[in-house]
């Protein structure tokens, strides 16, 4: 059978490796592994992987900072591992760029379903991209106005998926950042819970020791509030998340 997409392991355990290495086979993926960072830096361009599961707590250089790297250098989708009770190392992990992450020792079928999820929602914003490429990147832009957003004095381009200011220049957003202002844009005026906001971008469930939703609008607030100190677009609903308010 045709093995559908690429899948590089990170992670020093040589158990781990080995049990990734027969799951992802049995179902057709093409794996390639790495024990630590430098050897995964040197993979990436040859095996040029779709999705990278990627452990933390690696000998030298650690996860992070290879997650990191790699959202700055390459177009491909991160899973962090992590272990049991290192919470705010999966917050970090998500706002360093990774796209979802799964805690050890953790069920391969879980394990398949988020990756399965992840590589869905790539999929998708490729052929987005793609679609906004074909009808001539900034002059596409302007076809598509009916994809467009106010979001203060910027606009959100649902199409290219991207925030550009009162210029047309892009203002530099993670996937993470995108993925939430772009929910609570599109749903003006209504209250979003940290759970619901979880599932509309990530898929997955909120527990009460993760703050990535927090973490994450108090960046936007800085990117796109005229004061962060005192949000008017993106505001904070006591007892419930937050909710996006058009400015008037």
């Amino acid at each position: 059978m045709e093995r559908s997409h690429r899948i590089m392991v990170v992670d020093d355990d040589p158990d781990v490796r080995e049990m990734l290495q027969d799951f992802l086979d049995l179902h057709h993926f093409e794996v390639g592994m790495a024990r630590s960072a430098d050897e995964a830096r040197e993979l990436l361009a040859a095996f040029a992987p779709d999705l990278i599961l990627l452990d933390i707590g690696l000998p030298g250089e650690d996860g992070l900072s290879l997650a990191r790297y790699v959202r700055e250098h390459h177009d491909v989708a991160i899973v962090i591992v992590s272990g049991a009770g290192d919470t705010l190392d999966r917050i970090i992990g998500l706002e360093v760029g990774a796209d979802d992450y799964l805690t050890k020792p953790f069920d391969t079928r879980e394990l398949l379903a988020r990756v399965k999820s992840v590589l869905r929602r790539y999929r998708r914003n490729a052929d987005t991209a793609e679609t906004a490429a074909t009808t001539g990147g900034p002059a596409g832009r302007a076809a598509a106005a009916g994809e467009l957003i106010a979001v203060g004095r910027y606009r959100l381009d649902c199409t290219a998926e991207v925030l550009l200011d009162e210029a047309g220049e892009e203002v530099p957003l993670t996937r993470m950042e995108y993925e939430l202002l772009h929910v609570l844009a599109e749903r003006p005026n209504r209250p979003l819970s940290r759970d619901r906001i979880l599932n509309l971008t990530q898929n997955r469930d909120w527990d009460p020791y993760d703050r990535s939703v927090d973490i994450r609008v108090a960046r936007l607030r800085q990117k796109v509030e005229e004061d962060p100190a005192n949000p008017r677009l993106i505001r904070t609903v006591r007892g419930v998340g937050y909710k996006f308010v058009p400015a008037s």
